[in-house]
């Protein structure tokens, strides 16, 4: 029998100059052929977790069309196997257990950033079951990953991850990706309420928008894909994504890869929790904009302190030379991410598109626009009999809407931009007489 490794379509050092060229989502379908950790279904993994108990997102299944952020979600503390009890309830008396008030008619679960280093600590031979090491990540495996598991209608509201690129191995089920460029920031309403560090919210459902609200969604261009089994999903840097379970049960395993840019975004990171913590440390509750995922609410001076931290390490970085003033070259990284040794690049490569390398399409918006001029004809108010127009009246600015302006991803590149020069002894203001 032949050796799964010998028939991947591509090997690691190919791989690596792949992902240094694509420039959009695309689809690797047989990369993952013969990983053992394509049998993780949610069976096996109860049946390895045992009483391990994991916390579950859940939200109802209604339609609306505002996004379901993480704050505004219930949350359940229970075992895989209670879990998959509950998505085998028929309809009836309520099922007994954790899940006891949250009926599986009404309700979606989702056991989401789960880092399987710690899921699997007491078994360590499960890490060697994901081998990232087959895109030429040598040496990186599940402990380096993490674990997805859900129900139909389990999502991830839409934004960006402000480090590294993302490797996303669909295990069961299907989940359908809707993804967005770079580009699009200015069509996505973008927001950092709820506050989690490294990833930016965008205000729009993407899938059932309130366009009378965000206009500009219009603009948008979404490539949706929907994720196979034993595919492997590249999403770029800074690509915004709602992604959303589509069968009753679904299990996925994903690593984010670090960049060396991802030095400069840590400064602005920094910035952002700093500037958020300053203007909402007195509003009370943190659930209302802190989400889950984060420790809490640091001190401005530990805040200030990071800000300092990040700023020196990207300089000391920086510092040194460039890609830009070295043999340009796709780089081999190691498990971190990071490079390792420089690789020739081919003169004119191009990137290998075919049945093990599917580029993933925009599709088309024609139906957004035809519903928006139907809501825009149902929802327009009536205006006055006399044709005159009625007095502008001007909302109350809120400390929310404040922040989303203050820390607009464009306003925190620039800020980021000015903290180096001034850190760095480039700011020529200082000169000035």
């Amino acid at each position: 029998m032949a050796d799964p490794a010998s028939t991947k379509p591509f090997g690691p050092e190919e791989t690596q100059r792949i992902l240094r060229h694509l420039q959009t989502p695309s689809v690797f379908t047989n990369m993952a052929a013969g990983w053992p950790a394509l049998l993780w279904t949610a069976e096996r993994l109860s049946h390895c977790l045992r009483d391990k108990v994991l916390r579950f997102r859940l939200g109802r299944k209604e339609e609306t069309n505002t996004p379901l952020f993480e704050t505004q979600c219930s949350y359940v503390e229970a075992r895989l196997e209670d879990f998959l009890s509950w998505t085998r309830a028929q309809t009836g008396p309520p099922h007994a257990g954790p899940f006891c008030e949250y009926p599986n008619s009404e309700y979606w679960a989702y056991a989401d950033y789960k880092y399987i280093a710690m899921l699997f600590e007491d078994r360590p031979s499960m890490f060697e079951e994901v081998k990232w090491s087959d895109f030429g990540f040598e040496g990186r495996d599940g402990r380096a990953s993490t674990l997805w598991v859900g129900t139909g209608g389990a999502n991830t509201p839409c934004h960006l991850d402000s480090y590294g690129f993302n490797l996303v191995l669909q295990v069961q089920g299907r989940k359908r990706w809707h993804l967005f460029p770079p580009e699009d920031t200015v069509n996505l309403y973008p927001t950092r309420i709820p506050y989690e560090e490294s990833s930016v919210f965008s205000r729009v459902h993407v899938v059932r928008p309130d366009l009378r609200r965000f206009p500009a969604f219009h603009a948008s261009r979404a490539h949706v894909v929907t994720l196979q089994p034993g595919q492997v999903l590249y999403v770029p840097r800074h690509w915004w994504h709602y992604v959303e379970s589509v069968d009753p049960v679904t299990v996925s395993v994903n690593s984010w890869i670090e960049l060396e840019e991802d030095d400069v975004e840590r400064v602005g990171e920094a910035v952002t929790r700093t500037v958020a913590c300053a203007f909402k440390r007195d509003d009370g509750d943190t659930e209302d904009w802190l989400n889950p995922t984060e420790d809490g609410v640091a001190s401005h001076q530990d805040n200030m302190q990071s800000v300092n931290l990040a700023l020196r390490a990207c300089a000391q970085r920086h510092n040194k030379p460039t890609r830009d003033q070295r043999d340009a070259g796709p780089l081999q990284r190691d498990s971190g991410g990071q490079g390792k040794e420089r690789i020739k690049d081919s003169v004119g490569f191009r990137v290998p598109f075919g049945p093990h390398l599917i580029a993933v399409s925009p599709e088309t918006r024609q139906h957004l626009e035809v519903r928006s001029q139907e809501e825009e004809e149902e929802r327009r108010p009536a205006g006055p009999a006399d044709g005159t127009h009625e007095e502008l009246v001007l909302a109350t600015i809120t400390t929310n809407e404040l922040l989303d302006c203050l820390l607009h991803p464009d306003v925190m590149a620039r800020v980021t931009e000015l903290l180096l020069e001034r850190h760095t002894g480039s700011d020529r203001s200082t000169n000035m007489t």
